[in-house]
């Protein structure tokens, strides 16, 4: 068969085709007496082979040295091609993330851009000190590429750069909260825990309404964490989740401070007392717990606490009744 008949059967062009010859690829079996190069069913089954190695992303080289290495084994090289494919999917991946957050920043020119780079290679950077201050920077460089901050943020391990990178979210408004809302659901512990710290530094009705929603997560260190910010933010859904904190001695003195902050409220503060006195009353509570919630009753205004703190004078456990004792003492005195 002839070059021209070869071509137009196997869809390879005769250009081509003389290209695989001057690399040794496939040579014409014989030449025909007019000098025209000819070839055998050996050969276009060779062609048929080089072209399929080639669609799976192959060069020549490699197609020739596959074809001609008789320990050749296609295991082994279907399995270096699916590593190769992965490394270009993750490298393609990272571009068009980077891509993405420059064209969210909204550029206005070039300077714009290359700030917006610098900033993401920082952030990326293997040095702590870099990226703590690419994250101080990021409010004084002009357009910031918010998404960026976000991934950052629920990545980061070190404590410091995690917090320049809650200061640099809050700073940017709500635009990070989708991301983190998305870190609230992370199979990654971590993950969830940097998610409701960044929310927790956000303003605004909408990160409150998330940290609502993180009151019923499946991690417990998530509810505890939305719990004490709600409670910053006036939001007495939280009452329930602090006075568990206090009972299980975890953070409780936060979690009192937080009661004492929603009880300047009149509209919870008969909530708060009332949750405390049950759970005072029940009687699977530990001795500590119970000098714990007695404590956290300190703050708490109305005659709902009052009546508690009077009764519990009186009771068993003497560091109880000292303390309801003094207590008290402190509320008639004012």
């Amino acid at each position: 068969m002839l070059i021209g008949d070869v071509a137009r059967r196997s869809g390879v062009s005769a250009r081509m085709l003389r290209h695989y010859e001057s690399l040794g690829l496939v040579r014409p079996t014989g030449r025909s007496e007019a000098g025209y190069r000819e070839y055998s069913s050996e050969d276009i089954r060779r062609i048929f082979h080089i072209e399929s190695l080639r669609s799976l992303g192959l060069s020549l080289r490699e197609v020739g040295l596959a074809l001609d290495d008789p320990g050749f084994t296609p295991s082994g090289l279907v399995d270096d091609l699916i590593r190769q494919t992965r490394e270009r999917i993750a490298a393609e991946t990272e571009l068009l993330t980077r891509l993405r957050r420059i064209n969210a920043a909204e550029p206005a020119g070039w300077e714009d851009v290359l700030r917006t780079v610098a900033l993401l290679q920082a952030l990326g950077s293997e040095s702590a000190g870099k990226r703590q201050r690419a994250a101080l920077s990021s409010a004084e460089e002009g357009p910031v590429p918010v998404e960026a901050l976000a991934e950052a943020a629920l990545s980061e391990t070190d404590p410091n750069v995690a917090g320049a990178l809650r200061w640099a979210l809050a700073r940017s408004g709500d635009t990070g909260l989708p991301l983190l809302a998305e870190g609230l659901g992370s199979p990654v512990a971590e993950v969830r825990r940097r998610a409701v710290q960044s929310i927790a530094e956000i303003p605004g009705g909408a990160a409150t309404a998330l940290l609502r929603q993180a009151l019923t997560n499946s991690d417990v260190v998530v509810r505890r964490s939305a719990a004490l910010a709600l409670g910053t933010r006036g939001v007495a859904d939280a009452v329930p989740t602090l006075i568990d904190m206090i009972v299980e001695g975890v953070n409780d003195v936060d979690a009192a401070d937080a009661l004492s902050a929603l009880a300047s409220d009149p509209a919870s503060t008969d909530q708060i007392a009332t949750g405390l006195v049950g759970r005072l009353a029940q009687g699977d509570v530990e001795a500590s717990a119970r000098r714990r919630l007695t404590q956290a009753l300190a703050d708490i205004p109305g005659t709902t606490t009052s009546r508690a703190l009077a009764d519990l004078s009186n009771d068993d456990d003497r560091a109880v009744a000292l303390t309801a004792t003094y207590l008290l003492t402190l509320r008639g005195a004012q």
